[in-house]
This record gives C-alpha cells, structure tokens and sequence, in this order.
C-alpha cells in the first residue's frame, strides 16, 4: 500500500465501515461492491507476475472489480503481452492506474493500460512509451502487436490516439491521446470520479458502482469494501533481488564475505553469510539472466583478485582481475533497457572497493596471519607457566607474553609449570610439566 493515499484511505474506509455497521441493523444488508487493488510496482518478473496472476484469478472469482495501481517499466524476461491479454479476458471490470505521482507506466505497463476496461492516471505520472515491452531484451520484437491492441481496444469502445504510444506522455498527454479516461490522484477519488460509468468486459456492459460513502445517506444507498492487496514476504524478497543490480550486488558483496572467510583458520558467519547472499544472486540471476560470456568474464575477474590475495601480492593476477571484473561488469546487462542496467558508478564503485579489499586488506590479514602462526610455531615445546586455572582454559604465561591456553587432561592449577604441545589458531595445547626430582641426600 501506497504512503500518499494511507490517510485519506484510512479516514474514509473507517467511516464508510462504521456507517454500515450503524447502519445494518436498521436497514438490513446494503449492497456492496468489491474492490480488489493490486500493486504493481516495479519491473514484472517472474515473482511479481505469478502474484499478479494469482490475484487477478481470485478477484474473477469473488466477482470483484480489479484496480491495477501501476509504477512499472515493464516486463522482466516474462511475457508482458500474454499478462495483458489476461488482464483483457477477465470477465470484471478492471480498471488501470498510474499512481500514485511519480509513477510510470511503459512497456507492459502501458499494454495493461490498454487491456483494462478503463484507464487512469495522476496528475504528475507519465506513461509510455511501449517499447520495450521486456526491459530485459529490449531488441526482441513483438508481431502482431498492434493488431492485438486494437483487439483489446475495440472490444472494450475505446478509441486511442496509436501514434503516441510511441512517446513517454505526461498525465494531460494520456487522457488527450485517449489512454486514459480518467485523471485521480488517489485510489478512492478514482472510485468517486467512476462510479455510475459504464465500461465493457467479456461478460458484457457494467455499471460502475464504486463511490465511498462518506454520509449515512450514502451507506444507506451502497457501500464499498476496498481490498489492498500486497505480495507476501517471500515474494517481495524474491522480487526484490531480482533485478539486475541488485544480483550484481549480492554477488560482489557475497564473494567478498566467502574471499574473507578463506583467509581465516575456521569457517565461521561471514562464510555463511556470504553463501546466503550469492544464493539470493544465483536465483536472481535465473530471472534478470545476464550475457553469459560476460558475467563468466565477471567471475574469472574476482577469481583472479583471490588467486593474487593467496599469493600475498599485488601484481599482474590483481590488475589483471580488475580489468575483467569491471568488463564484465559493464557487459553482463548491457543489452538490458537502460531503466534496469546496472548505474556506472556503482560499477566504478565496485572496482575500486575491489582493489582495496583484495589488493590491500585481505592480503595485509593473510600476512599478519602468516606472521602470528610463525611466531606459534616457535612456541611448540616451550615451557611456560599457568597464570589462571585450566579447566579447561585459562591465561597461560609463554615466552614473555599471555596466551589462551587448553589441557585435555585433567585440570591445571595457578602457577604450575606447563609445556606447549601444539597450536591451534591463538589456543595453546598445553600439559603440566612434571616436577624435576629433588636429589636424596648421599647419593
């Protein structure tokens, strides 16, 4: 649900409610018309297009009128004219919104403005143009399109200006061009400004009776119960990372989080957050699907910046990796509609964090870490003393310096001699040390 109408939804749906109920007993059951307002916000892919589907499907149904409040580029990899043509057998009157401002419609968007039985915009959002229906393969073509539309609009008594399908129009554009009928800036004054209209749907002629009562004379006559539908939390997350940058995203942060773990003596939540994240990428790559040969290039780039932090240097492999990883970057969606391609400077971005991160944080950690097991080596062997209780850890004194110290034997008490057996990351495997024999007298 949209912020800029919440209020005023909020204020009239509470009034119109509690004048029914008043309103019930004394005057028995009021008609009531159904409205089912579904979202549609952002690219349609795979996720979004299968919750769209569903909710289309339950509001034929429960013989609901359907409201598509739209602020979308279009389709992403999916089928934007057969969505429409869906839209354009539902046997209940569906109405197509462009708002909340500053919302858009293009592409599929535009296609389901000109399936529905009427269309609206707000004042301040902008629809068209239709090409590309598919942001994703913008190049691909669509034949026999017009003909379809003008299937649609002919079985609906619209008539639409087709030239200017071709340009992004502003509000007062799409209703001079006859794309939309109606302007609202709001889902409850669009509902006011079309009730008593007749609009065409498969099933035949419908009159509109969609006006929110405000007055108990106006719950008397009808009321209306408005639906807002919203995706469930797994769809938005699925739809969420399903757009190119956002894959980009999780995939660069992702690998950075496994390249760090790789540089530590255990496995710990770093590694598997990093896993978490490029299994979001993987599935979003199975939507906003990439140029393969670039995003391999892409992959072999940060392969290598990894190869030259195992080196514990900075030559050819890290500059090397740089220049396929930003080449990949760039060319991966680069045949993608520019509203979905990945920004150059979060690429620029990504490169020089790169560099930074691999070049110089991760190869400093390895050779810090290099430098501590070395002086843990040299430990093996030792003879120490044991500063706290052993039971099994506790402060061991080693070579002028405290560790962590373990036993697997029994416990160990404060000041007992210890000798270092072996080393595991910073923990000392330690075992008291026998006292040496006293000599006996005479011998």
């Amino acid at each position: 649900m949209r912020a800029a109408h919440l209020p005023s939804l909020l204020v009239i749906s509470a009034l119109a409610t509690g004048l029914a109920g008043s309103l019930a007993g004394e005057a028995g059951a009021q008609p009531v018309t159904q409205v089912h307002v579904i979202e549609v916000a952002g690219p349609i892919d795979r996720p979004l297009r299968a919750y769209l589907e569903e909710r289309l499907t339950e509001a034929e149904r429960a013989g609901a009128i359907v409201v598509l409040e739209l602020d979308t580029p279009g389709a992403l990899g999916q089928d934007g004219i057969a969505l429409a043509e869906r839209v354009a057998r539902l046997e209940v009157p569906v109405l197509a919104w462009v708002g909340p401002a500053p919302a858009k419609a293009s592409g599929t968007g535009l296609l389901l403005m000109l399936a529905s039985s009427l269309a609206a915009v707000s004042p301040g959002s902008q629809t068209g143009p239709l090409r590309p229906v598919d942001v994703l393969r913008p190049d691909v073509g669509a034949g026999g399109l017009s003909d379809r539309i003008e299937t649609w609009l002919s079985a609906r008594g619209r008539e639409v200006d087709l030239a200017s399908l071709q340009r992004p129009l502003a509000a007062r554009g799409a209703l001079d061009a006859g794309i939309a009928q109606v302007a609202a800036y709001t889902v409850p004054q669009l509902l006011d400004r079309v009730d008593d209209r007749t609009v065409r749907t498969p099933a035949g002629e419908v009159v509109l009776r969609t006006r929110v009562a405000t007055t108990q004379a106006e719950a008397e006559e009808r009321t209306v119960e408005i639906r807002f539908e919203e995706p469930g939390l797994i769809t938005r997350v699925l739809h969420a990372v399903a757009t190119p940058s956002m894959v980009y995203f999780l995939l660069v942060l992702g690998l950075a989080a496994i390249a760090f773990e790789l540089t530590q003596p255990g496995f710990g939540f770093a590694g598997f957050s990093g896993i978490a994240l490029v299994a979001l990428a993987v599935y979003g790559l199975t939507v906003a699907i990439p140029s393969w040969p670039a995003f391999v290039l892409l992959l072999l780039g940060i392969g290598l910046l990894m190869f030259d932090v195992r080196l514990r240097s900075l030559s050819w492999p890290t500059w090397t990796g740089l220049a396929a990883f930003g080449a990949g970057s760039v060319l991966a969606w680069n045949g993608a509609d520019p509203s979905i391609r990945i920004s150059l400077w979060l690429i620029g971005g990504a490169v020089l964090a790169s560099l930074l991160y691999y070049g110089f944080a991760l190869t400093v950690a390895l050779q810090s870490r290099d430098r501590i097991a070395g002086v843990q080596r040299g430990l093996i062997g030792l003879v120490g003393e044991a500063r706290g209780r052993l039971a099994p850890e506790g402060a061991v004194f080693v070579k002028g310096a405290l560790w962590r110290g373990r036993t697997n034997g029994a416990p160990i008490e404060v000041g007992t001699p210890i000798r270092v057996r072996s080393v595991e990351g910073l923990i000392l495997h330690v075992e008291a040390e026998p006292a040496e024999p006293m000599e006996q007298p005479g011998a």
